[in-house]
């Protein structure tokens, strides 16, 4: 439980929102697994099997809670918090650019930000994604690329706003 501790929460979280909803969904996901570990198959990697129980979960919870999170954003600045670049000049820079990438993920659709999320700011192999996501590691491909498309049109719709 501990290697796949952070992962959980953070997966969680990105679909939730909301710490303490992203704990719970984590620690139920760990109870459903441990009740179920009868039923998991000898030989398959646990991670991707973990996770998509604890995405189920944190799904069920932000569904019942009736919200609609930006989950990519929240995630996103809870890791960038972590580490601080070496200048205020840069350290300036990089907020802007996270600020607009950030903004612009939050206005692509519910089903984008979670590829992204799972793909970029968790760090997933398209496998994991594919089983967090429960569907195949083709579709995630596909999915992501075009999200990332569509992720790029709204940067650059930005930056011509801009100037």
């Amino acid at each position: 439980m501990r290697g796949h501790q952070a992962v959980a929460f953070r997966l969680a979280f990105t679909i939730t929102g909301d710490a303490a909803e992203a704990e719970d969904a984590a620690q139920e996901a760990f109870v459903k697994v441990y009740r179920t570990l009868d039923r998991f198959r000898s030989g398959a990697p646990f991670r991707p099997w973990l996770l998509t129980v604890v995405a189920n979960e944190a799904r069920n919870r932000r569904r019942a809670a009736g919200r609609r999170v930006c989950l990519t954003l929240r995630a996103a600045e809870h890791g960038a918090q972590a580490a601080a670049p070496p200048s205020p000049e840069t350290n300036v820079v990089a907020q802007e650019r996270r600020a607009e990438l950030l903004g612009a993920v939050e206005g692509l659709r519910e089903e984008d930000r979670e590829v992204i999320s799972l793909r970029y700011f968790l760090e997933l192999t398209e496998a994991e994604a594919a089983s967090v996501m429960g569907c195949a590691r083709g579709t995630v491909k596909s999915r992501l690329s075009r999200a990332v498309g569509r992720l790029r049109e709204k940067m650059m719709e930005a930056q011509d706003a801009t100037g």
